[in-house]
């Protein structure tokens, strides 16, 4: 559709050089997306929140973007594009910078001849038409799109590598050839600002969890963790990295000076208008300091146990150990695995007036209203095992410790999980079977676990297949092989799948996680087993306590439903498998 084409559309009979907007409101009771009851609580709270009247309809859940762009597609006799990734021709959209893009909530997709195809959330915006025109001069096809799927393929298309790039440059024209005058802070750091500022908004929207910043022989490395596997961000020449090290540590309030011994901090910053708090950790390595910062987003929310993904027999029991009034849960895994998320999850779920939560962490992760939340300092004597004795102290109902890290911090969490206390914490185990045996091993007394352990929960993330580029494939042999171990015969005739690669997913085939879990339930029988010295004949009660509650099982079962592929779950939980 041309601009005159648009016009007409957009104009009454009666005015037609005015340009009346089209009433959306009218046009979504007309086309019967809403009624006009709907729509009349819709105007009142528009007028009450100043929002656009189509945000109020999609927040009260009266409708959603896609029937309203398909009816205002339908209106204006265009076509409505279900947007993505791959049907923008990057070297057409970068026609209009990021700024006017997302100003103009529009973003020219491809062209047809002298014709450019221009993608607009909010069509009946003519003034933005219009100067999407002047700033292109061409002639302009529209398409309708929906606001969410244009935002997304904003943050794909307009990607800040490059940017990265460009002010790592600029760091090496601005800073001296040799890297200790570099680090002595002699020049202007603000290029080395924007680069780490660049950095962190580019992490939050890949939805990275950590950022590495690696010196080399010949080069720095910067890499994202995103949903769980590394990728390498931008790279840049060697002799910057002491600039950008320093700049992290007077962020977190290191010791700018020392760079012989690891230091660890932490800061809060403000990156894409979201609080984010960073635990900092530098060590030093052969061609300079490595860095990694951990980014702990506080705008996201709690989860909530319905939506972890947990199996329903999983879950029944994990709210059976809740409605229990003493006893410990260990949630057990690898670094990263989601542990923190689940227990909070549950502790969400306890939370009430009625309820004392006190929490023992490094750092606090999460908020939680209405708990009492403490952040360990061991560099003034505030350990775990401190903290942990003066919490029983303050009459809590219910305990959560961020990590059973020594024996101090485990018989104190064991003897309060004996005396009354629901206490929840962590452990770094391969399975939920070991875990018992783990507690020994760090110096429990054996009456102390069994008396005390009630629930054992072990997880995993498994990478999650992209919906947008999901497809069919035939399974190797060694991947049959692995399934059929696990699932047996129900593995005849699967539809497997996995994501080809699209922009969606940075070409991954993945986007997104969902957890794994395993549980060990310490009944009468597993604990008589335990108790009874047997490492062998404990652990044969543990697996066939946990029977089909197991991580291979479940990570299969997902395989089976199409959200993971057979080798992500083989990376996970291949280990593990038991026979």
């Amino acid at each position: 559709m041309k601009l005159t084409d648009l016009n007409e559309v957009l104009s009454t009979p009666a005015a037609p050089r005015a340009r009346q907007r089209l009433r959306l409101g009218d046009l979504l009771v007309a086309q019967r997306v809403i009624d006009g009851e709907q729509l009349q609580r819709a105007l009142a709270e528009q007028k009450r929140s100043g929002r656009r009247l189509g945000r109020v309809l999609i927040d009260d859940g009266v409708t959603d973007e896609e029937a309203i762009g398909r009816a205002l597609a339908q209106q204006l006799k265009v076509p409505f594009f279900d947007l993505t990734p791959d049907m923008v021709q990057p070297r057409v959209a970068r026609q209009l910078s990021e700024a006017q893009a997302r100003r103009l909530r529009a973003l020219p997709i491809d062209e047809l001849g002298p014709v450019l195809r221009l993608a607009m959330a909010d069509p009946t915006d003519y003034q933005a038409f219009d100067d999407a025109q002047k700033i292109l001069r061409r002639d302009l096809d529209l398409v309708v799109v929906t606001e969410s799927r244009l935002n997304a393929v904003l943050d794909r298309l307009y990607t800040k590598a490059d940017a990265m790039l460009d002010l790592a440059r600029e760091i090496e024209l601005e800073f001296a050839p040799d890297p200790q005058l570099a680090a002595g802070g002699g020049a202007d750091d603000a290029p080395v600002a924007r680069l780490l500022q660049t950095v962190l908004e580019d992490a939050m929207r890949t939805r990275a969890s950590d950022i590495h910043i690696e010196p080399q022989e010949r080069r720095l490395q910067i890499r994202f963790r995103v949903d769980g596997v590394l990728q390498t961000q931008t790279e840049a020449e060697a002799r910057i990295a002491p600039a950008v090290v320093q700049r992290v540590k007077l962020m977190a309030g290191l010791d700018i000076a020392e760079r012989r011994l690891p230091q660890d901090g932490r800061c809060a910053v403000r990156v894409r208008n979201q609080p984010v708090d960073i635990r900092i950790s530098t060590m030093p390595s052969q061609h300079g300091e490595s860095v990694v910062m951990r980014l702990l987003p506080q705008s996201g929310g709690l989860l909530e146990l319905n939506f972890l993904g947990m199996p329903e027999a999983v879950l029944a029991k994990v709210r059976e150990f809740m409605g229990v009034s003493h006893g410990m849960m260990l949630v057990t895994g690898p670094t990263g695995s989601g542990k923190t998320t689940t227990l909070y999850a549950t502790l969400a779920e306890l939370n009430s007036p009625q309820t004392k939560i006190v929490t023992v962490e490094d750092p606090v992760e999460y908020r939680l209203a209405g708990t009492t939340q403490v952040q360990v300092n061991d560099k003034i004597g505030l350990g775990f095992a401190t903290v942990l004795r003066s919490t029983l102290r303050q009459d809590p109902d219910v305990v959560l410790v961020g990590e059973m890290r020594d024996r101090d911090t485990m018989e104190t969490g064991l003897r309060a999980a004996m005396t009354g206390h629901l206490v929840l914490s962590t452990l770094h185990t391969n399975d939920a079977a070991s875990t018992p045996l783990r507690l020994l091993d760090m110096g429990a007394a054996r009456f102390l676990v069994a008396s005390s352990l009630r629930l054992v929960l072990a997880q995993r993330l498994v990478r999650t297949v992209c919906p947008e580029c999901a497809r069919s494939y035939r399974a190797s042999a060694q991947e049959l092989a692995f399934l059929r171990a696990v699932l047996g015969d129900r593995i005849d005739g699967a539809e497997l799948r996995h994501g080809g690669g699209c922009g969606t997913c940075n070409r991954t085939g993945f986007l997104g996680r969902h957890g794994v879990y395993e549980l060990l339930d310490m009944s009468p029988a597993v604990v008589s087993a335990f108790n009874g010295g047997d490492t062998d004949a404990y652990l044969r009660a543990a697996r066939e306590a946990i029977g089909t509650l197991s991580l291979a099982r479940h990570a299969c079962e997902l395989v089976l439903a199409g959200k993971t592929t057979v080798r992500e779950a083989m990376r996970q939980v291949g280990r593990v498998i038991h026979d």
